[in-house]
């Protein structure tokens, strides 16, 4: 509360073995089976719990979400409507929300129909038609009709409950089924997109248009590893891969949004310095320190709030700005197209990649304490420099597309002056950066970006170098040099799916689709993936979902379907 960056109320996952506080919970007198799914195209759930005794209830889950009174509904509420299936079921309701990073649990006040949970500055209220007394006192009650639940803002809740709750779960799941039908998704593979389209759009805030990179923090990257990190945040790198998935399959209510918040990035940037991440509404400074109440996801800590790469210099960000806004100067679908007054503040964007691209910095990895060339970086700020040169020709600014196109030019001759190495039998590669001969898994993205063609030789050296170096099985690492916690432990799940995209390009498409099966078998029963995989063990470790992982769902399903042409 009162954002997905704010105090964990619900946070037993990052508190070891204490699950009976920071939750919300039911639990049924006997049980001994649960099962889940999703509403068809929604991310409504179902969950059924089985006793013993052959009782059985239903529990189904909503965050509502629907157009009212011409403006969006969604606020930070959660319902849940238990249902009695079978028997004469018992249930016990756990509801303890905590305060202050785990450091108590919250107090609460409470009335005939209420209660309501001191978090902070703002409450959270529950308005139910359950015995209010029961669930204060943790007792065990049965269930002989639906009863229903609303947790939210501190307001009395005006209406039937029933009623207004079933409503509004109708008309969430309209919303959702509505929007779903409106993307463009392959003919193969298209429960595996919609799961991943859904997630990537509850992944932004939309009120100002930011997208957070997972929605947790300090899940370990691997086992003991202290590689915990607070990723509620809005990287400039990861939302502009995640509007790039969700523009390919139609998506463009995120993208305009998104679009939006970075305007305002660039208007506060003042043609300076652009930070790697911000606050979901653009704050800058993200001090990071950890929570001392919370002992950290299996015991496992430490839990950060907080992110202090922010202080970072990460110069790809320029181009990760000019790429997504871009398609506003050619895309008439859109609400707001962009304008010359467009062109020259993304031009301010354009001329820090320009003096950048050959600076120093600490990559997309995030070094925490070593600076390089990064190859990645200056690759992005040479699309930076080659899209500004589209969009000037465009437009018909002929003297300013001279311009970029001549900076695009001399960073692509810097580039393949400092990055490539030569090997001793002509089977050289790129570097990672211009000053270590070491290999990492970005430098496939060079093709994506359209700096190499997939037949250029260089590309398929290069690639066949990463592959050996850091493919382990059916998964690839980052980088397999040592970093400022040693030598990496686990993959880097959307390594791997730049792993099978590059074999799509290659023309090793059945390898690729094996490839891309054995990733969506990882998957977790919800359908996703968090950051990263033990290449061993296929245990899923890191902040979850990952937006990261899941566009690369989304974009190896593009690649790799059948076309709908094949069926009508």
């Amino acid at each position: 509360m009162p954002r997905v960056d704010g105090d964990p109320v619900f946070c037993s996952l990052l508190n070891s073995n204490n699950r009976d506080e920071g939750i919300w919970r039911f639990e049924l007198d006997g049980q001994v089976s649960a099962r889940q799914e999703y509403i068809r195209n929604t991310p409504n759930l179902v969950t059924t719990l089985e006793s013993s005794d052959g009782s059985a209830v239903q529990i189904l889950d909503f965050c509502p979400r629907f157009e009212r009174s011409g403006r969006m509904y969604r606020p930070i509420a959660w319902v849940r409507i238990v249902r009695p299936l079978r028997g004469n079921p018992r249930i016990r309701v756990v509801l303890k929300p905590m305060r202050d990073y785990g450091a108590r649990l919250a107090e609460t006040t409470s009335g005939t129909n209420h209660i309501r949970y001191l978090v902070g500055p703002q409450a959270l209220r529950l308005s139910t038609d359950a015995p209010v007394g029961y669930i204060m006192e943790g007792r065990t009650f049965r269930i002989e009709q639906d009863t229903h639940f609303f947790l939210g803002p501190d307001e009395p809740f005006v209406g039937n409950l029933r009623e207004q709750l079933r409503s509004m779960e109708q008309s969430t799941r309209r919303y959702w089924r509505h929007w779903v039908r409106m993307l463009a998704i392959p003919l193969e593979w298209q429960e595996e997109v919609i799961r991943c389209a859904i997630t990537l759009k509850l992944c932004q805030h939309e009120e100002t248009g930011a997208i957070v990179a997972a929605l947790t923090t300090s899940i370990p990257e691997a086992a003991d590893s202290e590689r915990n990190w607070d990723y509620r945040y809005c990287w400039i790198r990861d939302s502009y891969y995640t509007v790039q998935a969700l523009n390919r399959i139609g998506a463009l209510d995120v993208m305009e949004k998104y679009l939006s918040y970075l305007r305002n990035i660039v208007d506060d940037a003042r043609g300076g310095t652009i930070q790697p991440l911000y606050s979901v509404m653009g704050q800058g400074e993200l001090d990071e320190s950890t929570a001392a109440d919370l002992a950290g996801y299996r015991g496992m800590g430490p839990v950060r709030r907080g992110n202090a790469a922010y202080k970072q210099i990460q110069h790809d960000c320029y181009g990760q700005i000019v790429l997504p806004s871009v398609q506003a100067f050619f895309d008439t679908r859109l609400l707001r197209p962009a304008d010359e007054r467009d062109f020259e503040n993304l031009e301010q964007v354009g001329k820090m990649a320009w003096a950048m691209h050959d600076q120093p910095d600490a990559g997309l990895w995030e070094f925490r304490t070593r600076q390089e060339v990064h190859t990645y970086s200056a690759v992005m700020s040479w699309a930076a420099c080659d899209r500004l040169a589209n969009v000037a020709t465009h437009m018909g600014l002929s003297d300013r597309a001279d311009v970029w196109h001549e900076r695009a030019a001399t960073i692509a001759r810097t580039i393949e002056d400092n990055a490539w190495k030569e090997g001793e039998n002509g089977d050289g590669h790129y570097k990672a950066s211009f000053e270590s001969d070491y290999l990492d898994a970005s430098l496939l993205q060079m093709v994506e970006l359209r700096f190499l063609s997939p037949q250029n030789e260089r590309f398929r050296q290069t690639f066949a170098a990463v592959e050996k170096h850091l493919r382990r099985g059916d998964h690839m690492l980052r980088y397999a040099a040592k970093d400022d916690f040693g030598a990496p432990e686990t993959a880097f799940n959307v390594c791997t799916f730049w792993l099978i995209e590059a074999l799509h390009l290659a023309g090793r498409d059945e390898e690729a689709r094996t490839l891309f099966s054995t990733m969506l078998s990882h998957t977790t029963r919800s359908g996703l993936l968090s950051e990263d995989i033990d290449y061993v063990t296929g245990e899923l470790w890191g902040n979850f979902p990952q937006t990261y992982s899941l566009v690369g769902v989304i974009n190896c399903a593009g690649l790799l379907s059948k076309p709908w042409s094949e069926v009508r």
